[in-house]
This record gives C-alpha cells, sequence and structure tokens, in this order.
C-alpha cells in the first residue's frame, strides 16, 4: 500500500527502536503508520507524544473508550490500515480478541453500558463528513446522558 521505503525496526534511531520493541513484542509486527512515523524522529516523537498525553493517559473520557471509538471510526471510514493500527493499539491496551471482534461488529454489539453505546454514535455521527448537520438536540441528548462539553 504505501510507496515510500519504510525502515525496518533494525534501520530505526535507536530512540525509536526503544520505544518500539514493547510493541514489537506484544503485537509481534509494527504496522505501516508505526514505521512511517519512525522515518523522521521529530515526526515520531511529537505523535508519541500526542499518544501518551490524549489516548493513554486518563482525560475526561477513560482509554477505552477513546480507542474504541477511533477504532470504530476507523471502520466507519474503510480506511482498512488504521483499522489494523488501532486493532493492535486495542491488544496492547489489553483488550480481547473478543471485545476487539464485538466493536468490528457494530456499536450495538460491544459489551458496555448503554450510555456509553450512545456516547459511540454520537462520536461516529460527529466523525462524519455532514456532520455540520447535528443540533443542540444531539449535544442535548448526550448532556442528558451526563456527558459534559469537556
Amino acid at each position: 500500500m504505501v510507496y515510500i521505503d519504510l525502515p525496518e525496526f533494525e534501520d530505526m534511531n535507536p530512540s525509536i527502536q526503544e520505544k518500539a520493541k514493547p510493541i514489537l513484542e506484544k503485537t509481534g509486527t509494527l504496522g505501516e503508520i508505526f514505521k512511517l512515523l519512525a522515518i523522521d524522529e521529530k515526526i515520531y516523537n511529537a505523535t508519541d507524544k500526542m499518544v501518551q498525553d490524549y489516548l493513554l493517559k486518563e482525560t475526561y473520557l477513560p482509554y477505552e473508550i477513546k480507542e474504541v471509538t477511533t477504532l470504530l471510526i476507523s471502520l466507519e471510514n474503510s480506511c482498512k490500515m488504521s483499522v489494523y493500527v488501532h486493532k493492535n493499539i486495542a491488544k496492547m491496551l489489553g483488550f480481547s480478541d473478543k471485545k476487539i471482534n464485538q466493536i468490528l461488529q457494530s456499536v450495538d454489539a460491544i459489551d458496555t453500558s448503554d450510555k456509553n453505546k450512545e456516547l459511540l454514535k454520537f462520536f461516529i455521527r460527529a466523525s462524519k463528513k455532514d456532520n455540520y448537520k447535528m443540533t443542540q438536540d444531539d449535544i442535548d441528548n448526550i448532556k442528558q446522558l451526563g456527558f459534559s462539553d469537556k
């Protein structure tokens, strides 16, 4: 799929190798996106910082909801590469194969609360090209479930 010469683990900068090694050990592979980022240490480090600060750290949303969201939106957008990457991230975060398969089926197949399912459906809707058609009612419905602007 990628037409750029992507570095293999052995060819990566040692500081990137240090971060890649646990991923390689847990998943058995480094995906194309990881390899693409590894071409430039500054880009890799900036992306890694974003992942560490926003995906893995607890914020207003638990990391599980954030990763389920990214996997669902990757699936919704029919981006096979993103689905592959986020399946591996989910595995690294401790998601079981059963949980990942539920996510790949649909929001309704996921073993989570109805409140979380509504939030996930809201996120998918907000990610679509016609998200400008969303209304205050859509936001109010989510707030009624206990979620806030944050």
